[in-house]
């Protein structure tokens, strides 16, 4: 059976991505917040099927695992609701990030898969505001 990496979650669109770092051996999460705006860059120049926007995408989701301890699938779901950084959770109140992922499951006609709750909501502007302080 396959291990699960850090990339497995991402969806299709995301292959030309995963293939890269698959072959880069880059999966690790603690690798992939590292990256500077220079080395993806340098990786959608040596790759051009890699879209500079899923790229840094990723890049947002391993900075959340590493700084804030949020699953991908979580972090993921704070990028489509418009947080894309440490500093944007850590101004968001938990009530309007429940909104925004409320509006955005309506808008997809879905829920997700995630069970984020508003405690949960809070602890993570908790840990974002400690890491901005930190800063």
């Amino acid at each position: 059976m396959k291990s699960k990496n850090f990339l497995d979650f991402l969806p299709n669109n995301f292959r030309h991505e995963k293939s890269f770092f698959t072959q880069k051996n880059l999966t690790d999460f603690e690798k992939l917040s590292n990256l500077s705006d220079l080395d993806i860059n340098n990786i959608q120049r040596k790759s051009p099927l890699c879209g500079l926007n899923n790229l840094k995408k990723i890049r947002a989701i391993a900075i959340f695992k590493k700084e804030i301890e949020i699953s991908p699938p979580e972090a993921y779901l704070l990028l489509h609701c418009g947080i894309g950084t440490i500093k944007s959770l850590s101004l968001s109140t938990p009530c309007e990030l429940e909104r925004k992922i409320g509006r955005l499951e309506r808008n997809l006609r879905t829920k997700s898969e995630t069970d984020i709750t508003l405690n949960l909501l809070k602890e993570w502007i908790k840990r974002a505001n400690q890491v901005q302080k930190s800063i």
